[in-house]
């Protein structure tokens, strides 16, 4: 699958804003605790995927209520769902000026994903922080994606080739408007 930029300066893969705030001290504590172990890019990028795939608890599979959707919300709270998730990884990685953005799968819902563009290597790789548990093993990976989820078309299910600067309006005011996880879970937006 070709991704495809939703906007086409790159520095759009950078920026922080009130979702990706990569500026906050929260987020700039973890950045430097990582960089001080993970000096080059890749090694970074990898020390972050793992960082918030394994530490950062998913909220479905933790059974925890909270809704996070800010990344140094996520990072403080330490839980979050896929998109949450993705947000805190994209931060981490923008961070240290690693262009980072969001897309997408369709299943019955949404699944948040990351992609990420290391230098030296061409195009953009598709990355999956959820969490891994039994049935589940995302990898990163440069070399080929395993993700979380494999779609199957036959079902009706997609891979969204769009890569997003921030998140779509369907992802961030679900998470906004959610009272508790438990509410977030019956309003998951089913397409972007």
């Amino acid at each position: 699958m070709e991704l495809t930029q939703q906007v086409p300066q790159l520095r759009a893969y950078l920026a922080a804003d009130e979702v990706i705030d990569h500026r906050h001290a929260r987020v700039r504590e973890v950045v430097n605790r990582l960089a001080a172990e993970h000096g080059d890019a890749y090694s970074y990028a990898k020390a972050a995927f793992e960082f918030i795939r394994d530490t950062i608890p998913h909220s479905m599979d933790a059974g925890d209520p909270r809704v996070t959707w800010r990344a140094s919300d996520v990072l403080e709270q330490r839980t979050g769902i896929c998109y949450a998730k993705a947000h805190a990884l994209v931060a981490l990685l923008r961070a240290r000026s690693i262009p980072a953005a969001l897309c997408y799968q369709r299943f019955e819902v949404l699944h948040g994903l990351v992609a990420v563009k290391l230098p030296g290597r061409p195009g953009w790789v598709r990355q999956d922080p959820r969490g891994n548990k039994p049935g589940v093993d995302a990898q990163f990976r440069v070399d080929r994606e395993q993700l979380a989820f494999t779609v199957r078309p036959e079902a009706g299910e997609t891979d969204h080739p769009v890569l997003y600067a921030a998140p779509p309006p369907a992802v961030l005011d679900a998470l906004k408007a959610a009272r508790d996880r438990p509410h977030l879970d019956r309003t998951l937006p089913t397409d972007l």
